[in-house]
């Protein structure tokens, strides 16, 4: 299951990131602040380091903790009478909430702000940003991951469409494409689309505090942090938060000290003077 499971995430992420980043050429969204070579390197950088860093820190995998799960029982699908597709489909959507929660925590925690900003201090909004997370928030996120599927007793299938899902949304909704107005409109009330989640991206903090989500749009509607467009439109929006707007800043190096560096800010929720 595991070589299956690596193999299967390792696919889907190369079709999916070959796909968007020739949208991004044939239809972007936005004009470029910096070049490719200027921040591809680092953020596909981190992309490596976040995987062998799991890899070794975390060598159980979370479809094969599913696996351990259904055989003792744990959780809560395991324990209920519903038929298999119930149960699959009902962890996917769960698992989806823990992870809306999970990023809103990330916000909120000044703490836990210091490391998630650097997702945020990418100067443009491309496929790559869907990558960019700082290797401690990466080993958190897993942690929380493996605590919410033992808690659900997720079904291993659940958990790898998920995980695939999920990594494939994530390059999907950063993604520098121009989708036609009306499709948008549709297609976000059933995932979140790149022109949704890059609200959540703008350097003003009442829209960096909104829309979360990062595959299904629907907690954000349910619980009050949508935000349908950017004030200054998505032409006109800058990317970003107020720190680390410097070139150097999307260096390998300072982006991995970035957690360490200078005050949290004011884009915590709740909190608006710098600390």
């Amino acid at each position: 299951m595991l070589v299956d499971e690596t193999t299967v995430r390792l696919a889907a992420f190369a079709v999916v990131f070959a796909a968007m980043a020739l949208s991004e050429v044939v239809a972007p969204r936005r004009p470029r602040t910096y070049s490719r070579m200027t921040r591809w390197p680092s953020n596909l950088a981190i992309v490596s380091l976040n995987s062998i860093l799991v890899r070794i820190l975390l060598p159980a995998t979370v479809v094969s903790l599913a696996l351990v799960g259904a055989k003792r029982g744990w959780g809560l699908m395991n324990n209920l009478p519903v038929p298999a597709w119930i149960a699959i489909i009902g962890s996917v959507v769960l698992l989806d909430l823990a992870i809306y929660l999970q990023h809103v925590m990330f916000h909120a925690v000044p703490a836990l702000w210091r490391l998630h900003r650097m997702h945020h201090t990418d100067l443009d909004f491309d496929v790559t940003t869907g990558a960019r997370f700082h290797p401690i928030e990466i080993v958190i996120s897993m942690l929380i991951k493996l605590s919410a599927v033992a808690a659900l007793g997720t079904p291993a299938a659940s958990v790898l469409f998920f995980e695939v899902l999920l990594n494939a949304t994530s390059m999907f909704n950063h993604g520098n494409v121009r989708l036609p107005g009306r499709l948008d409109r549709y297609l976000r009330w059933l995932v979140v689309t790149p022109d949704m989640h890059r609200v959540h991206h703008s350097i003003v903090v009442d829209e960096t505090n909104s829309n979360f989500g990062f595959n299904l749009p629907w907690w954000d509607r349910l619980l009050g942090t949508y935000r349908a467009q950017p004030a200054a439109g998505h032409e006109g929006m800058t990317i970003g938060i107020e720190q680390f707007r410097e070139a150097r800043e999307l260096w390998l190096g300072r982006m991995l000290l970035q957690p360490f560096r200078g005050p949290a800010g004011r884009y915590a929720i709740g909190r608006r003077s710098a600390a």
